[in-house]
């Protein structure tokens, strides 16, 4: 990076930092918050899903459960190693908060943050059973996929690689979703079950990406930590679901 380019404006061209060395203090800022937010809500994602693996009706269906708690883990200590070259305590962070502990099943939060950790709102929400841990993890794992895309592309080169090699476990772990839905629904009880659960989680995911026309999406995108707007992701993301459910005869 030149000396007398503004950091803005190499960013915008296409420019790329790759140490904490050569990171001017508002974009570290930035930068930061966006690490603690996935870390902070894999962390409380996967804390929340361990609680219902015991709840699973077979073994494969414990497997997979188990490995999309594992792999969430992994994901969060990936980027974690990250935010450690900036300083940050990384012994000290997995346990710095509760991230199994979840608000009442009747709240509305918005996409506002609670507490002391950066978790998307929608990791404070409780599960109510397998069925509805299922169809979550269905409509969470098609939106961070739709998020993962995106995130592939930070202007922080060493992240931007994280997220790329992250990007199609996580994709995995939503077709599993999508396989143990399809098993749910296809008897009526079930099939009841996670309508229930596509009416709760289907609008607490959908905040999850933000309001439209977003003034700290401008401040992101200047930086080269995000591309494109948030109600194009979340359209994304609609058209993705919505042709989910329809096949399982659930929207």
């Amino acid at each position: 990076m030149s000396d007398t380019m503004p950091i803005e404006q190499y960013l915008g061209e296409g420019g790329v930092l790759s140490s904490p060395d050569n990171v001017p203090p508002r974009y570290r800022g930035e930068l930061l918050r966006l690490m603690a937010s996935f870390v902070d809500s894999e962390l409380a994602g996967s804390a929340g899903f361990a609680d219902i693996i015991n709840d699973a009706p077979g073994i494969q269906e414990r497997i997979s459960a188990a490995r999309i708690v594992l792999e969430k883990t992994d994901h969060a200590g990936q980027v974690l190693k990250i935010m450690e070259t900036f300083g940050v305590d990384g012994g000290r962070y997995a346990v710095h908060h509760p991230w199994a502990v979840r608000l009442s099943r009747e709240a509305d939060i918005g996409a506002v943050r609670q507490g002391g950790d950066m978790r998307l709102a929608v990791f404070h929400y409780p599960l109510d059973g397998w069925v509805d841990a299922v169809v979550m993890n269905v409509l969470m794992g098609a939106a961070s996929v739709v998020q993962l895309k995106e995130l592939a592309h930070v202007s922080y080169q060493p992240l931007a690689e994280v997220f790329r090699a992250i990007l199609p476990r996580e994709k995995r772990h939503a077709e599993l979703g999508v396989a143990g839905l399809a098993h749910i629904v296809a008897e009526n009880e079930g099939r009841a079950k996670a309508r229930v659960s596509v009416a709760y989680w289907y609008p607490r995911v959908a905040a999850s990406f933000g309001h439209a026309g977003s003034t700290r999406f401008e401040t992101l995108s200047r930086f080269g930590l995000r591309h494109t707007p948030n109600e194009t992701l979340l359209a994304e993301w609609q058209a993705d679901v919505d042709a989910q459910l329809s096949a399982l005869g659930l929207n």
